[in-house]
């Protein structure tokens, strides 16, 4: 089997709130008025398939916050988003591996991150035969290339792939290729799941 696994709130915990508030702090904005100009739109999406430059990406969000932020202070904030890694994911990943299964990370991400968490985080890269990124793809979930990309490359067909995500959209998209979707709700969810499942 084919075992995918998204990694933000799937393996590491993340939580955009933490960046928030770096910025509040530096930007001297209250975190209230960020928490309600913050989302996730065109230029995050762009920036997610490697359509944009970093400091393109920092600016033009900056803007939309209404932030004056040097590109240091911007990714000082950037990099807070990672609160830490689930274990027992991480240990279903490698007992997978270990059983001759084919474990992937397909992930939205961007280089500011890419170049962040792999060295935070060592034992999430080695607990994935690969890592398939959104800004090195040039594309991104929910859409279905990503996936036939994935499967593609891998060699596995649809039915023969688990896939788990804690955005409801990318699992639905999934779905509708016939990739076997889990939403992922919190830290539980893994281990239920491989609890409950037959090997």
């Amino acid at each position: 089997m084919l075992y995918i696994f998204d990694l933000g709130n799937v393996i590491v915990d993340i939580d955009f709130n933490r960046v928030l508030g770096v910025w509040s702090d530096l930007g001297r904005v209250p975190l209230a008025t960020l928490q309600s100009r913050f989302t996730m739109g065109e230029s995050f999406h762009r920036h997610e398939r490697g359509e944009i430059s970093d400091e393109d990406f920092a600016e033009q969000l900056c803007d939309e916050l209404g932030l004056a932020l040097s590109f240091e202070q911007f990714t000082a904030g950037w990099q807070a988003v990672f609160v830490g890694v689930r274990a027992d994911t991480i240990r279903i990943m490698n007992g997978l591996r270990a059983r001759g299964h084919r474990v992937v990370i397909l992930s939205n991400t961007n280089r500011l991150h890419q170049r962040f968490w792999p060295s935070q985080y060592p034992e999430v890269q080695s607990a994935a035969d690969k890592l398939y990124l959104s800004q090195e793809m040039g594309m991104r979930k929910p859409e279905a290339r990503i996936y036939q990309q994935v499967l593609s490359e891998e060699g596995f067909t649809a039915d023969q792939a688990i896939f788990f995500d804690d955005n409801q959209e990318n699992i639905d998209a999934a779905q509708a290729l016939g990739i076997q979707s889990v939403p992922v709700f919190d830290a539980t969810t893994i281990p239920a799941f491989f609890a409950n499942a037959a090997d």
